[in-house]
């Protein structure tokens, strides 16, 4: 399920997720578009809680379902936390070009991302 929803979400900064159709790229589609695969985690994510709820956790059925939100929830988290790493990595990086081009000569060279 995870390699399905990595091919055809998007997920902002994640060299995995394929770029989004031009015209998705409009400011309210924007949002959604770059965190599609967050928002699809935790929506599962939910209905698996719901299913859970009302599942025995002493049945087979309810082991599983455990089993799958458990799986679920590491998922989410792993998701959210390379996030945050790209943020800090990219707000690191800006701030050495700042602080670099200061100095006479210093030129970046140019990023391949859009």
């Amino acid at each position: 399920m995870t390699v399905v929803a990595t091919k055809y979400l998007y997920e902002r900064g994640a060299a995995e997720s394929r770029p989004p159709p031009k015209n998705l790229q409009a400011s309210a589609w924007q949002k959604l578009t770059d965190h599609s695969l967050s928002l699809f985690l935790l929506v599962t994510g939910l209905c698996w809680v719901g299913v859970y709820l009302h599942a025995d956790p002493e049945s087979k059925w309810g082991q599983v379902v455990g089993n799958v939100l458990s799986e679920w929830t590491q998922i989410l988290a792993l998701v959210l936390m390379t996030k945050r790493s790209i943020r800090t990595q990219e707000r690191v990086t800006n701030n050495l070009l700042e602080q670099m081009s200061g100095r006479t000569g210093f030129r970046p060279c140019q990023s391949r991302r859009g």
